[in-house]
């Protein structure tokens, strides 16, 4: 049983090495997700309208959505969703035409709306709200509805963003793993 990879106008989703689907996702059309990404129980990733690109060793935890805006007369590259690389993105975010750099670790229940840019090394609390074109700036926490910047990351945290994409890796080859032993 393998995840729903769906293509849209004849473009079908794309993955790098080593990737875990859960069986429950669903990824359509021009998506491309890196080595070693892993992507949990009950994510809708949708790249219809536009695409989305995420890099390697990146997690996209239960229950996330994922999608884009589309092109038109108003913006005519629309808003395509990239996410960079050792990136976490925890349970039930929603991310929606936005950019995230790399080591970023965006917290449970977080909305990033359009145009969002978020620079390297940055984390955001549980809960947040990101409004439309704000950009979050490397090494700060960030946090509420709407988001605000609360103080600089410690080298603690800094070390915690990398520590969880790898944690997240280390636990998808383990379910890679057990996955292969049970194949029909």
């Amino acid at each position: 049983m393998s995840a729903v990879l769906r293509p849209f106008h004849k473009i079908s989703p794309k993955t790098g090495q080593r990737v875990m689907l859960d069986p429950s996702s669903v990824v359509i059309g021009d998506v491309t997700l890196g080595d070693d990404v892993s992507i949990w129980p009950l994510v809708a990733i949708r790249g219809d309208v536009n695409h989305v690109a995420i890099g390697a060793r990146s997690n996209i935890q239960d229950g996330s959505v994922l999608h884009v805006t589309h092109k038109s007369s108003y913006k005519p590259e629309g808003n395509p969703l990239i996410v960079g690389e050792d990136v976490t993105v925890g349970h039930k975010v929603m991310l929606h035409g936005c950019t995230i750099g790399d080591r970023v670790l965006v917290g449970m229940g977080s909305i990033l709306l359009d145009g969002v840019i978020v620079e390297d090394d940055v984390m955001i609390g549980a809960g947040s709200l990101v409004p439309q074109n704000k950009r979050l700036e490397s090494g700060f926490l960030y946090l509420g509805s709407p988001v605000k910047q609360v103080r600089p990351l410690t080298e603690g945290e800094l070390e915690g963003l990398k520590y969880s994409a790898n944690n997240y890796v280390r636990w998808k080859d383990e379910y890679l793993d057990q996955d292969s032993q049970y194949q029909p």
